[in-house]
């Protein structure tokens, strides 16, 4: 079988989001901590993000952990898939991982980059990791430049201080919809890990490290903690499927499903307004607290390819569906009036 070669860094969601796939699928690889931009112009193009992946056979590195996961589908359908094989419990399966790549990375940078002692250690972990070459005054100072630099853009990512309460209330509320699961061995759906379960793994692998949530994690909600580090190398995990059914009754996933409808949806459609009107900044009230951030692009694609996926959901698909979204708030956002 061809062997993989995955460039990120440790202290990358999205990075260890892709790794622990590689690792439960059972697809060999070379796993090399490095920094994408200096990766030779030949292998790479003009968007370097982390994570990078190419196969031995690729000419170039491809980035961005979710079409990555995809192309890893398509290659290889019959090496434990981690998208369930029910197109209605797949688009489930689809929608949570969107909502922790883009809504829960706003936990991650906040709970990291808020903290100036949080921040330190993490910029120095991150120069650490990506230049091991520096020393001595050196690396002090890349460290201090990459420390200001995270710190300087939590407003742009939305996680500034005035969205800090609304945020940790969702971290906590996210950490009780995990404990649901109940147990370290049970996954979104079923007793086998899903897309969904390692975006979520991947920003949680960052929380339960860092100091300040994982104190969170430890004193609320332990059993997250196990169910982390037990997918960070699932290469060992066997099960099954859940029916849709039995899906529908997990209580973990359903309120997940209702944070997604009472947040993370109304803020998409509210992001692809203002792109759609050129306006420059998302405001919403949520949880009756006012969010703000600048409007994105690319979360302006992640809501056309949501609603892209439930379009072209077979009919009976989207009946077995409603009324599951509809219970938890995610359908109007779906309903082709929010377009």
């Amino acid at each position: 079988m061809q062997r993989y070669e995955l460039v990120g860094c440790n202290a990358s969601p999205y990075s260890r989001k892709l790794l622990a796939i590689l690792r439960y699928r059972r697809l060999p690889y070379n796993w090399r901590v490095q920094d994408p931009a200096t990766l030779p112009s030949e292998l790479a193009g003009p968007l370097r993000l982390m994570p990078m992946l190419r196969a031995a056979d690729d000419k170039r590195f491809e980035c961005d952990s979710t079409p990555l996961a995809q192309m890893l589908e398509e290659r290889h359908r019959d090496a434990r898939s981690i998208i369930p094989d029910d197109p209605a419990a797949a688009f489930l399966c689809h929608l949570i991982e969107d909502y922790a790549d883009e809504w829960c990375t706003k936990m991650m940078y906040y709970f990291r980059w808020g903290d100036p002692e949080t921040a330190r250690v993490c910029a120095s972990w991150v120069i650490r990791d990506l230049r091991p070459e520096l020393r001595g005054a050196e690396r002090v100072a890349a460290e201090r430049t990459f420390f200001q630099r995270q710190r300087d853009r939590r407003e742009m990512v939305g996680c500034g201080p005035d969205n800090g309460p609304l945020i940790e209330a969702h971290f906590c509320e996210l950490l009780r919809a995990l404990s649901l699961l109940g147990g370290s061995d049970q996954y979104l759906f079923g007793t086998r890990p899903s897309l969904a379960d390692f975006a979520l793994y991947g920003q949680l692998f960052q929380l339960t490290l860092d100091a300040w949530p994982q104190a969170i994690v430890r004193r609320d909600a332990p059993l997250v903690e196990n169910w982390v580090y037990r997918l960070d190398d699932a290469s060992g995990v066997d099960g099954a499927w859940d029916t849709l059914d039995a899906a529908a009754s997990n209580i973990g996933r359903m309120a997940i499903l209702r944070l997604i409808g009472r947040c993370y949806l109304p803020f998409l459609v509210r992001n692809a307004a203002a792109i759609a009107n050129g306006e420059r900044t998302v405001s919403l009230e949520i949880d009756n607290r006012p969010y703000a951030q600048p409007a994105f692009k690319y979360q302006a694609r992640c809501f056309r390819e949501i609603r892209r996926r439930w379009n072209t959901l077979a009919e009976s698909d989207r009946s077995r569906l409603s009324p599951l979204l509809g219970e938890t708030g995610c359908l109007p956002c779906l309903n082709d009036s929010f377009t």
